[in-house]
């Protein structure tokens, strides 16, 4: 009876706390578990990131993110090959598949890629802090959802045009605000796109973030490969 007891209380007080959190007031909850001395808008660091695929190779990444000086650069091995991404002072350089280093402006064309790694490494590793970054939409709505088995507190987020058309999701540990696990829809349809599951943390910078993440198909939990972010 006193098991039964608290699992009621649980669920009751779950409810509870996502009646009465705004989206703004639980994004704040969460980036006081994962970055509370706000160090992330001053980053400046090295990440090595592992990701492991069924079949193939696993592909090693070490990453430099030197948010105040606007520096990015991933050098990539796999399959005895290397290969680097750069932006600097406003422009890029990278090598091709040939071992060639390319250089240009951030207008020109070669350097989308690069700006596209740029883009996701900081925002999936700046993750919850980026969604204040302007053209984030947060849901003033926190839902009470199951998933995996695991209640969690879930933040809705739409962006402007402009930054991307996808719909994500993000799901909070009801207790103490940890994010593990987000998915993101290609429109409404809730069977495209993917999730990710988050599990175990390393600090970087005193800033919390997801040790692995293993990417999964909305439509039928297909597994597609882990991040792991590795310690030198």
């Amino acid at each position: 009876m006193k098991t039964i007891f608290s699992i009621t209380f649980f669920l009751v007080s779950l409810f509870i706390t996502a009646q009465t959190l705004t989206g703004t007031q639980l994004l704040e909850k969460a980036i006081a578990y994962h970055d509370p001395n706000g160090n992330w808008d001053y980053f400046n660091g090295d990440l090595t990131v592992h990701l492991e695929t069924p079949n193939q190779p696993v592909r090693k990444s070490k990453i430099t993110i030197n948010l105040p000086e606007e520096y990015f650069k991933v050098t990539t091995d796999r399959d005895e090959k290397t290969s680097f991404r750069e932006i600097k002072d406003g422009n890029c350089r990278f090598s091709d598949d040939q071992g060639t280093i390319k250089e240009g402006s951030m207008s020109d064309p070669d350097c989308e890629r690069t700006v596209m790694f740029k883009n996701y490494y900081t925002y999936l590793y700046g993750l919850p802090m980026k969604l204040k970054d302007p053209g984030t939409h947060i849901a003033p709505t926190v839902q009470k959802k199951s998933f995996k088995g695991e209640e969690y507190l879930v933040l809705r987020v739409t962006y402007d045009e402009a930054v991307g058309t996808d719909i994500w999701q993000f799901y909070f540990n009801p207790e103490t605000y940890a994010m593990e696990v987000y998915q993101f829809f290609k429109g409404e349809d809730e069977k495209t796109g993917e999730y990710i599951l988050l599990t175990d943390e390393i600090i970087i910078n005193d800033i919390k973030m997801p040790k692995d993440r293993a990417w999964y198909y909305n439509k039928d939990d297909g597994y597609l490969g882990t991040d792991k972010l590795v310690l030198d």
